[in-house]
């Protein structure tokens, strides 16, 4: 007699791959070529890229611009183990990319942008779209010119079209979440007057918190990526007016600034902070955070007091946003980094909810203004809508680029 738990793994594996053949879009890369004329190129010199699905029916003005996630790199020799992936080059990037979530065509999971443009820029310059060097070294051939990228690639959309735009959002992951926040208002001058135009950060809002042995990590980090990158001029002038450059790449201290209506969406528990701000593997040289790291479901409870305590610094964090009804806000308690690429995460039924929404009603309805959204969910573990992440042990580094 087969065993039950594998005859319940075997149809599951079936639904899985019935679902992926009947809902999974895939779109075409293009290449910007021009691009590389003005010097807006990846890591490795190539030019950059993005995945595009066209609009159709009602949504054929509106514009969806997604960008993907994927960390940074610090200094040379992180910026070459990135250069010939597809985090530094538009060589190693698929030709065809699987859009889902935020990013599906189907009305059913994408209620409000299944008939939008939507388009996902590849990510490989590793500066979230900040750095701008001109010199380049013969030696290593890496050219830091993020800056350059996203004006080029917004560029060749409009002349795609997305100069009759409608409708528009910048959206982004982690990395491309933090993107989306610092090129917002950027985003918002090179579209036409009469757009609608809004921004949504996924998991970017990274902040500026101590580690576990009391060490600034993530702010001498930082400050190596904007050093590097030669990012320090790309940022905003609001805030490096008043503090070091290098500060101005955390969202709490230039959220307040934006001034064009910004919708951040992050858990709490965020677990690419919790795994690389709050305990990385320099800070715990011994790995006694490792169990906790990988399930949170495995935290003692001292190591959960001191991810409660990170809670509260996030939501502290927040007040950069300011009080303004443009401000939307999804922070639910769930130990989860990106959740609007993933459909189950983005609206399937199981998917997270915060005050009776998932993330795919509460974007929708802060978008179209129907209604606003501005919640914070309870402390870990209320809320039991969550799926939360699991990390295998291979999966410790000194700072990860998993999303």
């Amino acid at each position: 007699m087969a065993n039950p738990n594998f005859v319940v793994w075997l149809y599951t594996l079936v639904f899985v791959l019935i679902f992926l053949k009947t809902e999974c879009l895939y779109a075409d890369i293009t290449y910007v070529q021009n691009a590389v004329a003005k010097g807006a190129v990846c890591l490795d010199g190539s030019p950059p890229a993005y995945h595009h699905d066209k609009g159709f029916g009602a949504g054929i003005n509106n514009w969806l611009v997604h960008i993907e996630g994927g960390g940074w790199c610090n200094n040379v020799t992180t910026c070459l183990a990135r250069k010939n992936t597809r985090l530094g080059s538009s060589k190693q990037m698929v030709k065809q990319l699987a859009f889902s979530g935020i990013l599906s065509n189907n009305k059913q999971f994408n209620p409000d942008f299944y008939n939008w443009n939507r388009i996902k820029i590849g990510y490989c310059d590793g500066a979230s779209f900040t750095g701008d060097v001109e010199a380049v070294n013969p030696d290593t051939n890496l050219h830091f010119r993020g800056a350059r990228i996203f004006p080029a690639v917004i560029e060749d959309l409009l002349a795609k079209g997305m100069r009759n735009a409608e409708n528009a959002i910048l959206s982004g992951c982690s990395a491309g979440g933090l993107t989306s926040i610092l090129h917002c208002d950027s985003f918002r001058a090179l579209l036409p007057m009469g757009t609608k135009v809004k921004c949504l950060s996924d998991a970017g809002y990274f902040i500026n918190v101590k580690d576990v042995s009391g060490a600034p990590h993530i702010e001498a980090y930082f400050n190596q990526v904007v050093t590097t990158h030669g990012s320090a001029k790309q940022l905003p002038l609001s805030c490096t007016s008043k503090l070091t450059p290098s500060l101005c790449f955390f969202p709490q201290y230039v959220a307040q600034h934006i001034r064009t209506p910004l919708f951040i969406l992050n858990a709490a528990y965020d677990s690419w902070q919790i795994r690389n701000i709050l305990a990385p593997g320099d800070a715990d040289p011994h790995g006694l955070w490792h169990n906790c790291k990988d399930d949170i479901k495995n935290c003692p409870p001292s190591q959960l007091k001191t991810l409660q305590d990170f809670r509260l610094e996030f939501l502290g964090a927040l007040t950069g946003l300011g009080t303004s009804s443009s401000r939307g806000m999804y922070i639910n308690s769930c130990y989860a980094h990106c959740q609007t690429e993933l459909q189950e995460t983005w609206l399937m039924n199981g998917s997270p909810v915060l005050s009776g929404a998932t993330i795919a009603k509460a974007v929708g309805d802060w978008y179209y203004d129907r209604s606003p959204f501005q919640k914070i969910d309870c402390p870990y573990p209320c809320d039991k809508s969550c799926q939360n992440r699991v990390f295998g042990p291979q999966a410790h580094a000194a700072i990860s680029i998993d999303i």
